[in-house]
């Protein structure tokens, strides 16, 4: 091997892992998060002479495999008629321990917030990114991140309390 592809393999090993969980938090697959991942790792293959020398390279990897993954999922809301068919597409037929995320109720609650603000919790919570390197990324204001994060924690909450209420009401119930 050369050095060149000795380089983008250590990077590979390092990043791919991260990569594909940060995209599995976005779209709620493990499976298609995989897809995107080696889509963006290819896509960074071909530009590593240039990428190599960047400080962090595996912050342009994580934006192309962002734009990836919601570039996928509005082509796939284009292509089917309803959302409920986009649901049972997107539903694995057996829960995979690889796949926890998508049967949590946190999964289905980041599934249902809104795109630009599943990307900034995504980015800060799971990423682990500052605000600050957000921004820089994301090519946002500051204030906008945070207005983001800050959006997005609510909506969770909302969505996660009226879960935990629901299950709470329905064991009441079966008592």
């Amino acid at each position: 091997m050369t050095r060149r592809s000795d380089d983008f393999a250590e990077f590979y090993e390092a990043n791919y892992g991260r990569t594909v969980a940060l995209v599995a938090a976005m779209v709620g697959s493990r499976h298609e998060a995989e897809d995107v991942a080696q889509e963006a790792f290819a896509r960074a293959l071909t530009q590593w002479p240039l990428l190599r020398r960047y400080d962090l390279p595996e912050a342009w990897v994580r934006k192309v495999a962002l734009r990836i993954a919601v570039d996928s999922g509005r082509r796939m809301r284009r292509n089917f008629a309803t959302a409920a068919r986009i649901a049972v597409l997107r539903q694995p037929t057996e829960p995979e321990p690889s796949d926890s995320l998508t049967f949590s109720a946190l999964g289905a609650a980041l599934r249902e917030l809104p795109i630009r603000e599943r990307e900034a919790i995504v980015l800060y919570y799971v990423a682990d990114l500052s605000i600050e390197a957000i921004a820089r990324e994301s090519g946002l204001p500051v204030g906008t991140v945070k207005t983001r994060l800050a959006a997005g924690r609510r909506h969770l909450e909302r969505y996660l309390s009226d879960e935990l209420s629901g299950v709470a009401v329905t064991e009441g119930a079966a008592r």
